[in-house]
């Protein structure tokens, strides 16, 4: 007896809809207008870095969406998936887009947890 595709679809739908205890990732900037406070740049369990954004006993970790920031006037810092920051040549990564872009963060900011909702991926319950 085969299953069509259809009912394959509508058992994975409702087995999904179902399932109890799943945890809901949030949002940064809505965590923030609740009055969550953001803590410093560190990594998280899986080695991604981010931010612990806590209220009370609740407390979420904020995954970092940067690939590169600034460091200084000479020096830029790139991140690999794997975790790893990288040393850049700033003059040459300004030359190469034509100057100096307005919108990336500096690492001191992202250290000390002065962020932007750009700056943020999603955020997931710590445990």
């Amino acid at each position: 007896m085969a299953i069509s595709f259809k009912h394959l679809a509508l058992a994975a739908t409702i087995g999904l809809v179902g399932l109890p205890g799943i945890a809901q990732a949030e949002n940064y900037t809505a965590l923030s207008k609740q009055g969550y406070s953001t803590g410093k740049l560190s990594r998280g369990k899986s080695g991604a870095w981010g931010w612990v954004v806590a209220s009370g006993e609740k407390k979420y970790f904020c995954r970092m969406n940067v690939a590169s920031v600034y460091v200084d006037k000479k020096k830029m810092v790139s991140f690999t998936a794997a975790g790893l920051m990288l040393t850049i040549d700033r003059a040459t990564y300004d030359d190469a887009i034509g100057g100096a872009d307005p919108n990336k963060p500096y690492l001191k900011d992202l250290q000390t947890g002065r962020i932007k909702a750009a700056d943020v991926g999603g955020c997931s319950p710590l445990r």
